[in-house]
């Protein structure tokens, strides 16, 4: 289900979520070779530079348990091999912080439609969370989230050496908050039943769905991709914005009782 617009009024306007979605779209269109990987003409050059490119910027599991960067990392160049062009290692030319790694990792993305997903969910439910919050609380919000989900992932597996980039965990903890805090909003959404059917179902259900296909597919179910998408950080930032969620839950209005006559 891909959802277009919630039926939940604002009381201002929710410029944080504004403004993170303008930053990472312009950093995606900054990255190297980003723009090609929508039409499928990278080439060799341009691939080992964007791999350098997420090594350097990306949160990498390997390096976030350890707090230090291997003696090895991608250059950006390519080299010829007697087995072919490949892509050339060598000592870093950097400094690397990997706990700061995390905080840059949530700007980066690997295709459009990466993006364009993430900045879908941000600007439908990341408004709602900021109305509550205000926006320097719904940015500490954010971040703490994307914090959580990153190291959350690199604890499930701390040997993995492939960076992991995209604000998908921060807008899991968004997604969890507002099942917890909206739970009976009403969500436009398009179900993709051999055409797009437009329906307007409750945040409940939506989200909640949601959540269990990320379990599901971290599971290693159901999905061929489940080595290369990080659904664990999905999961954990998704919990990790519920639990803090339930925290801006004010206590429930009783309703007045008239004495009776």
């Amino acid at each position: 289900m891909i959802p277009v617009h919630d039926v939940n009024p604002l009381r201002r306007t929710p410029w944080v979520t504004y403004a993170l979605v303008a930053a990472n779209v312009v950093v995606f269109l900054a990255m190297p070779a980003a723009a090609h990987t929508a039409v499928g003409n990278t080439n060799l050059a341009q691939l080992c530079d964007l791999q350098a490119f997420f090594e350097r910027w990306g949160a990498v599991p390997w390096e976030m348990v350890r707090n230090q960067v291997p003696a090895l990392v991608p250059t950006g160049h390519a080299v010829a091999t007697p087995q072919g062009a490949a892509c050339l290692a060598g000592p870093p030319s950097y400094t690397k912080i990997p706990a700061v790694s995390v905080l840059t990792a949530m700007f980066l993305h690997g295709s459009w439609t990466h993006l364009l997903g993430n900045m879908l969910f941000l600007a439908i439910f990341g408004n709602n969370i900021e109305d509550r919050l205000g926006p320097v609380r719904f940015l500490l919000f954010y971040l703490v989230c994307g914090y959580v989900a990153g190291y959350g992932f690199a604890l499930t597996d701390p040997s993995s050496s492939d960076p992991l980039v995209g604000a998908s965990g921060a807008i899991a903890g968004v997604l969890g908050a507002y099942l917890v805090l909206f739970p009976r909003a009403r969500v436009w959404g398009l179900i993709p039943v051999l055409f797009f059917l437009p329906l307007r179902v409750p945040a409940w259900l939506m989200l909640g769905m949601w959540f269990v296909l990320q379990a599901f597919y971290a599971a290693g179910y159901g999905t061929a991709e489940a080595g290369s998408v990080a659904y664990a950080a999905h999961v954990i930032g998704f919990v990790a914005g519920g639990l803090l969620g339930l925290t801006m839950r004010g206590p429930r209005r009783r309703r007045a009782i008239s004495p009776r006559p």
